[in-house]
């Protein structure tokens, strides 16, 4: 068994007290990150390896954006695709080489965020949203192995994956338009959604939920921004998928949480 977690820690030095709590209590074999926000001769390396993390694959950048990819089980990194096309540090890839789980692929991807606007020609940073994913969705009709990709893709993509479906239409993250996107890149490979695989819409299921709410469990506005999908193959030896919304509640929280899926290799 291996057991994969994803997480936007939103600063790895800042949140790295919870970061430790989380491997204590769970243990994943396998940890992405995303928007780690340091670059890689900053990144903690110590206190991963205090913790039995002795594996690393980082791709960071000053103060912004940033993806690490830390393990228990051996791996070599694999990746580093510039899907946003100007240098910006959103992705890294690993693959496996523990006997029993030679050759599966770990892909960590940061997607941007897409600005407030959902129309490319006043804001450019919803275009370049579109077009990072058209980028991804190329690369995925190349892919020849078992393959995992996870992290933070920035949308929302079913009416349950919100907590208010048309009030979120014209909201960057649920656009129509983003979503259809985002389908076009799960038909480029056939990928499996894990999560809702194991938690069926029309359930509800977040791991975002905005700092600017006082009581963001009262509130419950979440959505769920973050994701783990997997080749046709590898889906069907995803035995179990859990969502750990309790990180929410832990002292200086990122605003996501993580995901965690167990495999049967």
């Amino acid at each position: 068994m291996v057991t994969v977690a994803t997480w936007n820690i939103n600063s790895v030095r800042l949140r790295m007290p919870i970061v430790e709590r989380f491997l204590q209590e769970q243990s994943p074999d396998i940890l992405c990150l995303q928007e780690i926000k340091c670059q890689e001769q900053q990144f903690p390396y110590e206190a991963f390896r205090a913790l039995g993390y002795e594996h690393f694959a980082v791709h960071g950048q000053k103060g912004y954006h940033g993806v690490a990819t830390v393990g228990k089980v051996p791996f070599k990194e694999f990746s580093r695709h510039d899907w946003q096309d100007n240098g910006e540090a959103r992705h890294v890839g690993v693959e496996l080489t523990d006997p029993g789980m030679q050759g599966m692929v770990v892909e960590n991807v940061y997607v941007p965020a897409g600005g407030d606007e959902p129309d490319r020609t006043i804001n450019p940073k919803f275009g370049q949203k579109l077009d990072f994913l058209d980028r991804m969705t190329r690369w995925a009709e190349t892919i020849d192995r078992p393959t995992l990709i996870v992290g933070d893709f920035n949308i929302a993509p079913l009416a349950s994956d919100v907590w208010d479906h048309k009030a979120l239409l014209k909201v960057v993250s649920h656009t129509p338009l983003e979503v259809e996107t985002l389908q076009r890149f799960m038909d480029a490979h056939g990928w499996a959604d894990i999560g809702r695989e194991h938690i069926k819409a029309p359930e509800r299921y977040y791991s975002w939920w905005s700092y600017r709410a006082k009581d963001w469990k009262a509130n419950d506005r979440g959505r769920r921004l973050d994701h783990m999908w997997a080749s046709p193959e590898l889906a069907k030896e995803a035995t179990g998928h859990s969502v750990h919304e309790y990180a929410r509640d832990w002292d200086k929280p990122s605003d996501h949480v993580p995901l965690v899926t167990e495999f049967t290799l």
